[in-house]
Parts: C-alpha cells; sequence; structure tokens
C-alpha cells in the first residue's frame, strides 16, 4: 500500500471521527432540549428545586386559612417572600393558648417538630393542618412554588397532627390530640396516636391498615423520627417522660421495639426527684445512635439502638442553655446543633470525635440581633442543602401575641460548623389570631 493511499486511509477515519464528535454534542444539546421540554409536559418527573428556597407554615387558626409559607434566600442569606406565596393548605392551624389541665400551664407552642417535610427528591411537600386534623400535600414546581395535590388536605386518622415523617414510600404521622381550642376531643374516646399511610404516584394518602398505634391521653407526643436507613421510628412523650421506638415493617405498619416505651434515666432526675422529660429527638446520620434532648434538667442523652430498634441508655452530657429543645445534625455526622428557648441560645457540639460523648463548642444568644424581636424563642432549626446557613423558627412566648413570630438565618463557618451571631438575621411571618409559626424546611 502506498504513502498516498495511507494517508487518505487516515483522512478519512480523521473525518469520521468528526462526524462522530458532532453528532455527539448535537445529541447532548437536543437532550437538553428534551428535558426542558419534557419537564413542562410530565411535571411529576425529578425536579431539584433552586438552592434557596425556605418553607414554614403560617399556621393560622381560622377555618381553612393556614398556609405554607415560602422565601428565596439570597447569598447572603437575606429572605425574600417567593412569588404567589403563601400557598394555602385548605384546613386550619392551633392558636398558642395554654394547654388545658397541665400546671403550670404549657403553650401549644414548643410541643412538636416536623410539621412540613419534603420529599428526598424535592418534588413534593407535607404540611399539618393541626386544628382541622387533616395532612396538606403539594407538588413542588421549578420555582419553588406549590400546588396541591389532587384530594388534599387528608385526614390525619387521629386528632391535631403534630409531626411528619418519610421512610420510602410511607407517611407517618403523630397525632397529639392537646388543641386548647377543642377540648371536647378527649371525651368524644379520640387518643393521641402513631399512624401510616401509602403514597401513591400521585401523592393521595392511603392509610395503611393497622398501622394505628394508639398512647394513652396527655401523653404528648412530639415527633416522628425516622431513622436515616428509614428502617426505624422514635417519638419522645415529655407528658409521661417516655421515649417510644418501632421497626418499620414492609408493609408500612410499625412494630413496637422491645423495651418501648422506656423511661428516662433516674440518675438524670431534678434533686426534687422529678424525672427528666423528653422533647426534641434525633440520630445519627451514619451510626445507631439517638440523641435525646433532656428539656427540663438541661442535658443531652445518648442512646444506642439495634437491629430490633430496641434502645440502650448510654449517658448524658450538660447543655449550657436552659431548657434544651430540638435537635439536628449535618450530613457528615460531626456537628449537631440544639435549640435552648428559655434563654433563647443555640449549642453547638462535637460529634466527630466521638459520636457517644458530645462536646458542647459553641453557644450563641439571638437576643438582640438585627431585627430582633422583643419576644419570641428559637423552636424548630434547619440546615440548607449546602449546609451553609443554619435557619431557626421563632416562636411567641406569651399567650395571646404574635410577637417574635418568623425566622433566624445564621451563617455556618464551613471550617469547623460553628455559627457567626454577626450574620444572623430576622424575618417576620405572617400572624394572626394567635398563631405562630411552626415547622421548616430549607434547600
Amino acid at each position: 500500500m502506498t504513502f498516498m493511499s495511507n494517508l487518505r486511509k487516515v483522512k478519512n477515519q480523521l473525518r469520521m471521527i468528526g462526524f462522530a464528535i458532532a453528532g455527539f454534542i448535537i445529541f447532548l444539546l437536543l437532550g437538553v432540549f428534551l428535558i426542558q421540554d419534557v419537564s413542562a409536559y410530565y411535571p411529576f418527573l425529578p425536579v431539584r428545586l433552586p438552592i434557596s428556597v425556605v418553607y414554614t407554615q403560617s399556621n393560622l387558626p381560622a377555618k381553612n386559612q393556614n398556609s405554607v409559607v415560602a422565601f428565596q434566600r439570597d447569598p447572603f442569606g437575606k429572605l425574600t417572600p417567593l412569588p404567589n406565596s403563601p400557598f394555602l393548605t385548605n384546613g386550619s392551624g392551633i392558636a398558642n393558648l395554654p394547654i388545658l389541665g397541665l400546671e403550670p400551664p404549657v403553650p401549644t407552642t414548643l410541643l412538636s417538630d416536623q410539621e412540613v417535610i419534603v420529599n428526598p427528591e424535592r418534588t413534593r411537600l407535607f404540611a399539618v393542618n393541626s386544628g382541622s386534623s387533616t395532612i396538606a400535600v403539594f407538588d413542588i414546581n421549578k420555582d419553588g412554588s406549590l400546588i396541591p395535590v389532587e384530594g388534599s388536605p387528608f385526614p390525619s386518622n387521629g386528632v391535631e397532627p403534630v409531626s411528619l415523617g418519610l421512610a420510602d414510600e410511607f407517611l407517618y404521622v403523630v397525632n397529639q390530640n392537646l388543641d386548647p381550642s377543642n377540648p371536647s376531643q378527649e371525651a368524644r374516646g379520640f387518643l393521641p396516636n402513631y399512624t401510616a399511610f401509602r403514597i401513591t404516584r400521585k401523592g393521595k394518602l392511603i392509610p395503611v391498615p393497622n398501622s394505628t398505634v394508639s398512647i394513652p391521653n396527655r401523653s404528648v407526643p412530639t415527633q416522628a423520627l425516622i431513622s436515616s436507613d428509614n428502617r426505624f421510628l422514635f417519638g419522645a412523650e415529655p407528658g409521661t417522660n417516655l421515649l417510644r421506638s418501632f421497626r418499620i415493617l414492609r408493609n408500612g405498619r410499625l412494630l413496637e421495639s422491645p423495651n418501648s416505651p422506656q423511661a428516662l434515666p433516674i440518675s438524670d432526675s431534678l434533686p426534687d426527684g422529678t424525672p427528666a422529660s423528653p422533647l426534641g429527638i434525633r440520630t445519627h446520620p451514619r451510626l445507631p445512635i439517638l440523641y435525646v434532648g433532656f428539656f427540663n434538667v438541661n442535658k443531652l442523652g445518648i442512646y444506642s439502638y439495634d437491629l430490633s430498634g430496641k434502645l440502650t441508655f448510654l449517658k448524658s452530657v450538660p447543655n449550657s442553655g436552659i431548657n434544651i429543645c430540638w435537635i439536628i445534625s449535618n450530613r457528615e455526622g460531626t456537628r449537631l446543633y440544639t435549640t435552648n428557648p428559655t434563654d433563647l441560645s443555640i449549642s453547638v457540639y462535637d460529634i466527630k470525635q466521638d459520636p457517644t460523648t458530645p462536646i458542647e463548642i459553641q453557644k450563641i444568644t439571638l437576643k438582640g440581633l438585627s431585627g430582633s424581636p422583643l419576644g419570641g424563642v428559637p423552636g424548630s432549626l434547619a440546615l440548607d442543602s449546602t449546609e451553609s446557613f443554619l435557619h431557626v423558627v421563632s416562636q411567641p412566648t406569651d399567650f395571646g401575641t404574635t410577637e417574635g413570630n418568623g425566622l433566624f438565618v445564621l451563617k455556618v463557618n464551613s471550617q469547623d460548623g460553628t455559627l457567626s451571631k454577626e450574620s444572623a438575621s430576622f424575618f417576620p411571618v405572617l400572624s394572626a389570631d394567635n398563631s405562630f409559626a411552626k415547622g421548616l424546611f430549607a434547600n
């Protein structure tokens, strides 16, 4: 074969490679166009939320006036209302009133967490209507706006839903049954409960048969906490000072774990013998460890759990705030954050060195921050998807007032996970009729 024929062969091969590369580029461009086009016609396809969307709940108690309030967050942490927000849930919230029969008077604020949750794909949002005993379900648009799914809201299979947990295709609901504006509910035979629903492809909630676990009145269940592996549900019941654990079965039903319910350790009781009371709970993102806020003794309890969900108390560590409340961790399991409402503070714990022995490395107070209200205490908290900001719900402290109703946003130090008080700011949330914001999700 001559040199010229070899050269022609090489040129032909290069030409074919060029055609292939050009075709591949066209295919990629066409694919992007088609994906955008298809998502417009098929909104159920997974769509990532804009990085800056934050959701909470107005919790307005007037009939059908509860809503999900949405914000956009800029790179500096400033929140601005999302267009067309708030989004009505077609249900009612509950007012900040003293709970009948509890002494000293206990407000309805600070008695629940996870009232607003979003699925892992960021395509669907769930919210409680505590005052009308229903669950609202929304599809999330690409711009963060919400559209109710057909049939929403759905009955909660109890009275006063206050917390939601998501495990694969199942939604778990805590019905607290303590709404002070509806005091006759206990006389009608309703009990607090944990219950399950199957979520259809279109977002409809179907009760899971025989999944409801009822507990005694005044147990005050606060949370439907799902473990990071979706295998267990944990609950705290400060009304009876108990922890409860369940294994989630394949059909969605709940199987109570051995030694559940479990009283908190006597060793952590107050000097006068008053037992420690649990409130906020959180699992480690990678290890079978449960963290529990011992609310009235200012301690953080640490438990392990086995393959049946059986809890074993390991130890407790001090919290320098007053009345430790809700808890979250970062994704890597190196930092734990708690709200301490009575002294308006947030604590940061190091759990990297030894997850079973958290070390408090920072406590900051929210009092006196720029735009901070005179009233209001920190409640639920949430990190955004980049873990650059910590968001905190602020709730009114006094009955009959809406002072302090809103959200705090604080910058998280990327090096050590501590919080910058100087960057913190407060943003009010719509309030009326003694309402208080509750529930929080940040993307």
